[in-house]
């Protein structure tokens, strides 16, 4: 099989310089490309969005639904709000939409949404842990010091409910959070 990566999404813009200054007031990087397209990143993503003349026939606004995996939504919203962004976060409970995170704080449970100036729709979700088959086993990658900082921070809070269940100090603790990392990553059964 020959790899395909999703690189770039065009998303329609009425005005690109503002849609360039929006996208740049959120801390995505500005990437080099041929004249007249404009393309940047969000910050540890391997996609793009691009946008520039005649880039796509679609309504400027009619992009929707485009999704933006964080590792932590709060922190997220924080960085939209320092940028002038509102954004509500709300989760999804037994019967759907509820205001606010997920109180137990779920992978793939909490969400913020926000739009650009001509109301393309980004949702923000939290995971934290994918679900199986989600991504590579074999490959363990993180794409930011956030991300990386935060899978630690999870590690440590279940090593230590690790070491309370057995009673010692476990002198291997590198190896236990590598494990916990990989398989929290991978969507596979964490360590006990």
């Amino acid at each position: 099989m020959v790899d395909m990566k999703l690189e770039v999404v065009t998303i329609p813009v009425s005005d690109v310089s503002r849609a360039r200054e929006f996208y740049a007031s959120l801390g995505w990087r500005l990437d080099a490309t041929p004249p007249v397209v404009v393309q940047l990143t969000p910050p540890g993503s391997g996609s793009s969005v691009q946008f520039g003349p005649d880039r796509t026939p679609a309504a400027p606004g009619s992009a929707q639904g485009l999704f933006l995996i964080v590792s932590d939504i709060d922190a997220a919203r924080d960085q939209l709000a320092a940028a002038g962004v509102g954004s509500e976060a709300y989760h999804i409970g037994p019967d759907g939409r509820v205001s606010g995170v997920d109180p137990e704080r779920r992978s793939y449970f909490s969400y913020a949404s926000f739009r650009d100036p001509d109301g393309n729709g980004w949702l923000l979700q939290e995971v934290t842990a994918r679900l199986p088959g989600r991504v590579e086993a074999a490959v363990t990658a993180f794409a930011s010091v956030a991300d990386l900082a935060g899978a630690l921070r999870r590690a440590e809070a279940a090593h230590g409910e690790h070491e309370k269940r057995t009673g010692r100090r476990d002198e291997n603790w590198p190896d236990w959070y590598a494990a916990y990392m990989v398989a929290e990553q991978a969507g596979t059964e964490l360590p006990a």
